[in-house]
């Protein structure tokens, strides 16, 4: 298709793990439109360009490679991709701010507010532009003083789009959603514009999960589903607790109780906590917007979600230390997983990161292995020293007093763990951070086995 017949022309300002792989998605499903990707980041433009993509995400590189240079393209041309565009995703980092008013809980939107800037200088006809960024509510008056800045110019309609993908499971979500949420101004021109947006999602979206709102609504609504994914973990894990204190089994427990049709089975799995770019910053920036309308009560409960999440990879910590006589001096784990979550090279907040940094203070010596997440390991860990990182989980593994499994990779189940523990120093500890493994089997091979929500499975103890 050439230039000429493309129905219309997308651009997403934004290359990482939202941008991508969404463009990725459109440009397969909208063989009429081209899709055009920018960031100001030439690495990883160009890491988009070869054969060694800058995200790991299951069925993303075929999908990259069947439509790359047909209509999806990725560039470093930022000005020359809005000059084009007829409709502009902005998918840009909005990190938790780690400055001044609103520090560690307020969105930082000065990538947000540099691009809707450039925008409004480099364009010359009307535009779309879609939020995709999790920005706070009412956010989008912002980008519209910005962009209708002075008095002549070309006129933009702004839409919000929030990204519902999982890492993981990114690309299967993003082709069969839950639900797609336009949120646009109950103007004629707002909803001209979304009408031209539920056309995009049209190609392969069932019209009945295309979910129109106001502006404000939509925006709010990425922050409320994190908050509540993230809140129905924080219960489960402080569950857990009871459980070990108790000598009940919480998969047994969460089984019960999800069972009630009312409560259901998602997201009822321990572990050692939540992470993830997005629960613990969208959390933070929904309290620092209750504070901001003086809804002190109801900031600090979901204040609180965050606390008991940090207090679940604390009991971790120590649950670790407990079994190994309360001194991990001198001695070697090894850690089983480092990204936040399984299908995902992803480290951005992942408890793995906490839970390193307090066994380092305790003076241990550790040994990293992960299938995707090395390289980000390591520039998570680059401060600290008595680390090493392996491929081989079985060469990470070797001569440790423990293993800590903190990510739920399927290749750790197939594992020869006979071998592991014939590798390892005596006793052989094993504490499952996600309750992944076959218990009973482990223990028969000798481990001392230490699983979230579960009882200690101690040979020394009767």
């Amino acid at each position: 298709m050439t230039e000429t017949t493309f129905k219309k022309k997308i651009l997403c300002i934004g290359a990482g793990y939202v941008g991508g792989p969404t463009m990725t998605v459109i440009a397969n499903k909208c063989p009429d439109y081209k899709v055009t990707v920018v960031d100001i980041s030439e690495e990883r433009i160009r890491r988009w360009n070869s054969d060694n993509l800058p995200i790991f995400e299951p069925g993303l590189e075929e999908r990259v490679f069947k439509v790359r240079g047909k209509n999806l393209f990725f560039s470093t041309d930022v000005e020359r991709g809005i000059e084009e565009a007829d409709i502009i995703f902005v998918a840009v980092n909005t990190p938790t701010k780690t400055f001044g008013e609103g520090m560690g809980r307020a969105a930082d939107l000065q990538f947000m507010e540099k691009t809707a800037r450039k925008i409004r200088e480099v364009a010359k006809s009307d535009k779309i532009v879609i939020e995709k960024s999790t920005i706070p509510v009412r956010a989008a008056e912002t980008l519209e003083k910005i962009l209708h800045a002075g008095e002549d110019g070309p006129h933009f309609e702004i839409l919000s789009n929030p990204e519902f993908m999982a890492e993981g499971t990114g690309i299967g979500d993003m082709e069969s959603p839950d639900r797609v949420l336009i949120g646009s101004m109950d103007t004629p021109s707002g909803q001209a514009a979304r009408d031209e947006l539920i056309k995009i999602y049209e190609h392969w979206v069932p019209r009945d999960r295309i979910i129109t709102t106001n502006l404000w609504s939509s925006e709010l609504s990425k922050l409320v589903a994190n908050a509540f994914l993230a809140q129905r973990i924080t219960s489960i894990n402080s569950i857990s607790a009871v459980c070990e204190m108790t000598e009940a089994d919480i998969g047994q427990v969460a089984d019960a109780v999800g069972r009630d049709s009312r409560v259901g089975p998602k997201f009822l799995k321990a572990g050692v906590g939540f992470g993830g770019s997005c629960f613990r910053k969208d959390i933070l920036n929904l309290v620092y917007l209750c504070e901001h309308y003086g809804l002190n009560e109801i900031g600090q409960f979901w204040h609180y979600v965050v606390k008991l999440n940090d207090f679940q990879m604390d009991r971790f910590v120590k649950r670790i230390l407990s079994a190994m006589f309360n001194t991990l001096v001198g001695k070697k784990i090894a850690i089983f997983g480092f990204a936040f979550k399984p299908d995902t090279g992803d480290t951005r907040d992942a408890p793995a990161i906490f839970i390193c940094k307090q066994l380092l203070e305790e003076r241990a010596h550790l040994s990293i292995t992960d299938p995707h997440a090395i390289e980000n390991a390591k520039i998570d860990m680059e401060d600290y020293n008595d680390v090493t990182f392996e491929e081989d989980p079985y060469k990470a593994a070797e001569g440790t007093h423990g293993i800590a499994l903190l990510t739920e990779w399927k290749e750790y189940q197939e594992l020869d763990f006979q071998r592991l523990y014939d590798s390892m120093e005596k006793p052989a500890c094993l504490f499952d951070g996600r309750n992944h493994l076959d218990h009973d089997k482990l223990f028969d091979i000798g481990f001392n086995v230490y699983a979230v929500g579960k009882p200690d499975r101690d040979h020394f103890k009767k």
